[in-house]
C-alpha cells in the first residue's frame, strides 16, 4: 500500500520484491501495526516524507535473505523492525549514546519504505529478535507503541508512584500492564464521555479512569501524554504534585496554550521523548514476557489499510490496529 499525496488514501500497487544491500535483511512481512505516527505522515503533520512511500514501522517479519555483511540473523528467523531504521554512528549524538537524535537517521515508513507490504528490507543492526510469544501479529504494537511508551516510562523519576496517562490507546495499554507489574498506580485520562476507553483502561489495570479535562483523584508524581493535544499539558501540570513531571510521548502535538508560571513552579517539568534507541527496544522486549504484556489488537488485511487508518483517526479502536499478511 503506497502513500503518494497528503489528503489521498493509500493505493494498492504491485512492485518488484526489494533487493537488500550487504547490511540488510529481506523480510516477508507477517504483520505490521498501524500507528498514530502513520496518520501524522499521511495527514501532512510530519513534513518531508519519502514519496512515494510505503508506510508502517511496527513490523514482525520472517527473514528470507541476508546480505553478505549480516551475521546476527539467518533465513527463517522472525524479527521486529521499529521506527528507527538507521543511524550514522558517527555524529555527535551517536557518539554520546543519543542515537535517537542522530543527524543522519532514517526512519522506517517515513524516510525509508516500511511494512505495509508483503516484502521489505531493513538494516540488520536495527532489527530485533522477537521473543517467541510475540513472533506474530500480537508483537507488532510493541515495536513502536511499546518502545516509545517504555522510553517515556524510563524518563520518570524511579520514585514516582501515582502516574497519569493521557490518551489511552496502544501505547497506554501496554505501559499500564508494565506499571502494574512494577507496583505503580495508573490514573487514565480519556476524552470526555469515552466510557469504552475508560473501561479498557480499568481492564488493563488502571486504578482509576476519567475525563482528561478534569481533576485527578490524587496528586500525580508524573503524567505521560500520548494524545496529540497540546492543551493537555497545562491540565496535566495542574494535576502534578511538587517536583512532578509531564512527559510527552508523541512525535506530533498541537500547539500548547499559555499557562501561568505557577503551574510549573515547585520544580515541575515538561519533557518530550524523541524516537527511540535500540537499548529501549532491548529493555522492553526483556520485560514484556515477564509481565506478560498482552496486546489488544484488531486485525485488518493489507488491503484494508485505509480502513484501519480511518478507524484510528476516528477513535474507534481500543488497543492497536494490525495489518496481517
Amino acid at each position: 500500500m503506497v502513500f503518494h499525496q497528503v489528503g489521498h488514501p493509500l493505493v494498492p500497487v504491485t512492485l518488484d520484491i526489494p533487493v537488500p544491500n550487504a547490511d540488510q535483511l529481506l523480510l516477508k512481512v507477517i504483520a505490521c501495526g498501524v500507528c498514530r505516527t502513520d496518520l501524522h505522515i499521511i495527514d501532512g503533520e510530519l513534513p518531508h516524507p519519502k514519496l512515494p512511500l510505503i508506510p508502517g514501522h511496527e513490523i514482525v517479519g520472517t527473514v528470507v535473505y541476508v546480505g553478505e555483511n549480516v551475521h546476527a540473523f539467518k533465513p527463517g528467523d522472525i524479527v521486529g523492525v521499529p521506527w528507527l531504521g538507521y543511524t550514522c554512528q558517527q555524529c555527535r549524538y551517536c557518539k554520546r549514546q543519543q542515537e535517537n537524535l542522530c543527524e543522519q537517521a532514517l526512519f522506517t515508513g517515513y524516510t525509508m519504505n516500511g511494512g505495509y507490504a508483503e516484502y521489505m528490507v531493513a538494516y540488520e543492526q536495527y532489527c530485533f529478535p522477537m521473543p517467541a510469544m510475540y513472533a506474530n501479529a500480537a508483537g507488532a504494537p510493541l515495536l513502536c507503541a511499546g518502545f516509545i511508551g517504555f522510553r517515556s516510562w524510563n524518563k520518570m523519576n524511579e520514585h514516582a508512584e501515582n502516574i497519569g496517562i493521557y490518551g489511552f490507546g496502544a501505547a497506554a495499554h501496554i505501559l499500564t500492564q508494565i506499571a502494574v507489574f512494577k507496583k505503580k498506580n495508573i490514573y487514565a485520562f480519556t476524552k470526555r464521555g469515552d466510557i469504552l476507553a475508560q473501561l479498557f483502561a480499568l481492564d488493563n489495570g488502571a486504578r482509576w479512569a476519567g475525563d482528561a479535562t478534569g481533576h485527578a483523584p490524587v496528586k500525580l508524581d508524573a503524567a505521560i501524554i500520548f494524545a496529540p493535544d497540546g492543551a493537555l499539558i497545562p491540565i496535566a501540570l495542574r494535576n502534578l504534585d511538587k517536583g512532578g513531571q509531564v512527559i510527552c510521548g508523541g512525535i506530533h502535538m498541537s500547539d500548547i496554550p499559555p499557562f501561568p508560571y505557577s503551574h510549573l513552579w515547585e520544580e515541575r517539568s515538561i519533557q518530550s521523548v524523541a524516537n527511540l534507541t535500540r537499548r529501549d527496544g532491548e529493555l522492553l522486549l526483556q520485560v514484556a514476557p515477564q509481565v506478560p504484556v498482552r496486546t489488544a489488537v484488531r486485525m485488518y488485511t493489507l488491503e484494508e489499510a485505509n480502513d484501519a487508518l480511518n478507524d484510528l483517526r476516528g477513535g474507534k479502536l481500543n488497543g492497536a490496529a494490525v495489518l496481517t499478511l
